[in-house]
């Protein structure tokens, strides 16, 4: 059973085999999350997601989805791109939410990784309820069948931090 460990901090200075960016489907940056990745990452990061463009993803990786590359400058081995849904009042995607963990965790497999860091993903600017999408979170980490051992959500706030707590349902030291 895979480890979870709460961190609050900077996704982008935290140590693991993968750290995962909360991308859009162009794989070409943005904001929040996946800005600071591409920023602190460096061009290499860039140049691989221009790549993957170019050859498998012409229209950008669909919502739910998720792919690798290097890691850049960044204290990992690889990035995991996925893409979060928007929030919606009117339709539930919370499939969509939890693919996200699901495929980011096996294309982490693929790849070898043993420690994957995840941010709270579309709670940012897309929308999703924080308690809600820390419950998906963390059960759809607890039920996907891995071989990583500790998966390390890293969180912003204090806010954040006290909603995955939460759902993990457990004082973490």
């Amino acid at each position: 059973m895979v480890r979870i460990v709460l961190v609050q901090g900077d996704i982008t200075a935290e140590p693991a085999d993968a750290i995962v960016n909360a991308a859009n489907s162009s794989l070409l940056g943005g904001g929040g999350v996946d800005g600071a990745i591409h920023r602190k990452g460096g061009p290499e990061i860039l140049a691989a997601c221009q790549d993957l463009r170019r050859s498998h993803y012409g229209k950008g990786l669909p919502t739910g989805g998720a792919v690798a590359t290097t890691a850049g400058r960044l204290p990992a081995r690889h990035v995991i791109h996925t893409v979060g849904p928007v929030w919606s009042r009117e339709e539930d995607r919370s499939d969509s939410l939890a693919s996200c963990y699901r495929e980011s965790l096996r294309v982490a497999d693929e790849l070898g990784d043993r420690t994957v860091a995840f941010p709270a993903i579309s709670t940012g600017i897309y929308g999703w309820p924080m308690e809600d999408g820390a419950r998906i979170a963390v059960e759809t980490v607890r039920a996907t069948r891995t071989e990583v051992e500790e998966v390390r959500f890293v969180l912003f706030d204090a806010h954040a931090y006290a909603a995955f707590e939460a759902a993990v349902g457990q004082e973490i030291p």
